[in-house]
């Protein structure tokens, strides 16, 4: 099966957007009943996380704390200057894997999935590959 592209337009350095919704569209129209899910960043420079969604705190608390870990800095010898960018991308990971159920994305009662920005505001790509039984 061809896996969906999904369009993420960032508005910030670093930013978290909820995609949840997006991929589980993707499974819908896969038609895919039960499998699992890869969603994946094709960038170097963003990631792919699960989170809890129910308090936008969270979300602000792992930026501001990365941001602290790894400062946008000019001491990185990459000359793009987007070093920072890199090593939270490494840090966060590039995707995740999610059980399919019913059709339905099988997370936890707090989870969402969401796309990682850390080199924005940006156009961005997210590849989504629905495997399983229909």
């Amino acid at each position: 099966m061809k896996p969906d592209s999904l369009s993420i337009k960032t508005s910030a350095r670093d930013e978290i957007v909820n995609i949840t919704d997006q991929v589980q569209r993707a499974v819908a129209a896969s038609g895919v009943k039960s499998g699992i899910v890869l969603v994946y960043s094709p960038h170097t420079t963003a990631g792919i996380t699960i989170q809890e969604n129910a308090d936008p705190d969270v979300r602000a608390d792992i930026l501001a704390h990365l941001r602290e870990l790894v400062p946008h800095s000019p001491k990185f010898r990459h000359r793009e200057g987007n070093s920072d960018a890199h090593i939270k991308s490494a840090l966060v990971g590039a995707s995740q894997a999610i059980p399919v159920v019913d059709g339905r994305l099988l997370l936890g009662t707090w989870q969402a999935i969401f796309f990682c920005e850390f080199d924005g505001p940006r156009s961005r790509r997210v590849q989504v590959q629905v495997v399983g039984n229909i």
